[in-house]
């Protein structure tokens, strides 16, 4: 499972709130809803999600085992 917990810590360490997402970057709000229910996004959204917040893919994004397999 990919989860993206990892997305708020840095967003508060670089200071970008979910409200600068949508009106200055336009980011979707169906897009930060899939984020907080660690939904699929595309390489895209993920991509887009770097550059605004100038980190990697490991500051937004680490995948964990589901205990079922």
């Amino acid at each position: 499972m990919i989860l993206y917990d990892k997305l708020w810590d840095t967003m508060r360490q670089r200071g970008v709130s979910q409200y600068a997402l949508i009106k200055t970057y336009n980011v979707s709000p169906a897009q930060i809803t899939r984020m907080k229910r660690n939904e699929s996004v595309s390489t895209h959204t993920i991509d887009m999600f770097c550059r605004i917040l100038d980190c990697q893919v490991s500051d937004i994004m680490e995948y964990i085992p589901d205990k079922d397999e």
